[in-house]
């Protein structure tokens, strides 16, 4: 048996100002947009915001609904949104931030597995990485790219 190993690197950071100034103000419009978002059942409140090579920042939330199913997640609706709105451009970061009863949690979380198959789909389909910053209040964590989150992600070449 022939034992296959994935390298991903993911970074850390405790002081947000570590991060550039685009970066900063990705973060801090991610809670901004969690503390929008529409989730009576769960009370989690998360937050995404989009970095375009035009330089629009696009913040979507989670958007909760009784018939579970039918939600979505901060990732996707700011995706989505980005890409009915600008078609052309390409996300180049994305940051998330998630608040719970208590706040900012402590530790940051990362994107679904849906929300990250829909962020490598972009990746692909633009020919180029998207940074993802997840935030919490203790540190930020940065991958370089969506593919270092989904390493064994399914594909077009699969079809």
């Amino acid at each position: 048996m022939k034992e296959i190993q994935y390298n991903i690197s993911i970074k850390s950071t405790a002081n947000i100002g570590e991060l550039d100034a685009k970066e900063q103000e990705l973060v801090s419009r991610a809670q901004n947009a969690a503390q929008r978002a529409y989730a009576p059942y769960s009370k989690f409140k998360v937050g995404a915001c989009l970095l375009l090579d035009n330089g629009e920042m696009i913040e979507g939330n989670n958007q909760e609904n009784a018939s579970y199913p039918c939600g979505c997640c901060a990732e996707r609706t700011a995706l989505h949104y980005a890409n009915s709105k600008f078609p052309d451009s390409k996300v180049t970061a994305i940051a998330i931030s998630a608040f719970n009863g208590n706040g900012l949690l402590d530790e940051p979380i990362t994107p679904c597995g849906i929300c990250r198959q829909a962020l490598l789909e972009t990746e692909i389909r633009n020919k180029q990485n998207i940074k993802v910053l997840m935030n919490g209040n203790r540190h930020t964590d940065i991958a370089k790219c969506v593919s270092d989150l989904l390493p064994l992600a399914f594909n077009d070449s699969q079809l």
